[in-house]
């Protein structure tokens, strides 16, 4: 029975998920097909397994019934020639099976318990959205450029990168291709559908876009500084599901005497340049800001991996 339940419990979190709008908070918003096979799958399950527990719980209330008249039947046998019963030996089969089912039990309700721990989770605990306290308790640094898909080394600042999920030649036809969606474009805008896309070709192809007008959205970080007047943009960013998030996006330097508070919303347009950022020792690509404006936070502060 307890199956039964957790069967029906993973269908309603799913369900939840889709119907809340959280589902999001977990995946890339494409993938979202493979939770929608999950809820009919479990459905499927929850079917085949409530009629089995039907099927068994009828046939041990026809074996109880037929023990039962069996009981009867035998105890007016034995009272009628003086029998008695040989509980010795049924003593001792109840004792054998008792003491090798134990580990059995024990080891099955662990396995529960690591079942129903993710849905009390899910059901009772909040969806937070990530902000700039995640990149405040995690820190962050820039990854190297010649991190490879053989040396991927750390992606979950700043840069998105999806060399982990290709070959290294397979990698570079890919890069290059996506490179030539950017191209012919005389101001590169950043939109929620291309933003990793975008940003993950303009770091592999920095001379590329050197100089050319770029604008995006996204959430203000303070970071360490060493100019007043400059913060780091990001977008929290999903390239399969949260396990691969991590927070994208580039240096700012906006006009002088410009003061912004963590997590605020702005629009910023300008021209790509490159700085050397002390604090990572690299150069790194940083926008001169020429028109900026706050905004409110999208209702999905997310990007993901097209």
């Amino acid at each position: 029975m307890i199956r039964l339940y957790i069967l029906a419990g993973f269908a309603c979190l799913f369900i939840m998920m889709h119907l809340g709008g959280n589902l999001n908070k977990y995946i890339n918003t494409k993938y979202a097909y493979l939770s929608e096979s999950a809820i009919v799958l479990l459905a499927v399950l929850f079917v085949f397994e409530f009629i089995r527990l039907y099927v068994k719980e009828r046939e041990a209330n026809k074996r109880k019934a037929l023990q039962q008249a069996g009981d009867a039947e035998t105890q007016e046998h034995k009272h009628e020639h003086g029998e008695h019963d040989h509980h010795d030996h049924h003593d001792h089969h109840d004792h054998f099976g008792h003491s090798h089912e134990q580990p059995i039990r024990w080891k099955r309700f662990a396995s529960y318990g690591i079942l129903i721990f993710p849905l009390l989770t899910g059901f009772f605990l909040p969806v937070q959205t990530l902000d700039s306290s995640f990149v405040k308790a995690k820190g962050f640094s820039f990854p190297d450029f010649d991190a490879s898909a053989d040396n991927p080394g750390y992606h979950q600042f700043l840069k998105p990168d999806s060399s982990v999920f290709y070959g290294k030649q397979g990698y570079a036809k890919v890069s290059k291709q996506e490179l030539q969606e950017f191209l012919p474009l005389k101001e590169v805008k950043l939109t929620d559908a291309n933003y990793l896309k975008g940003l993950e070709a303009i770091y592999n192809f920095p001379e590329a876009f050197t100089a050319r007008t770029l604008s995006f959205e996204g959430f203000v970080y303070r970071g360490e500084q060493t100019e007043a007047n400059q913060y780091f943009v990001f977008r929290f960013g999903f390239i399969h599901c949260v396990a691969d998030s991590g927070v994208f996006g580039m240096l700012v330097d906006f006009p002088s005497e410009t003061s912004f508070h963590d997590d605020q919303w702005v629009r910023v347009t300008g021209e790509l340049a490159w700085s050397f950022y002390q604090p990572f020792k690299q150069t790194i690509p940083m926008l001169k800001v020429t028109e900026w404006t706050t905004i409110p936070k999208p209702e999905d502060p997310y990007v993901y991996r097209a």
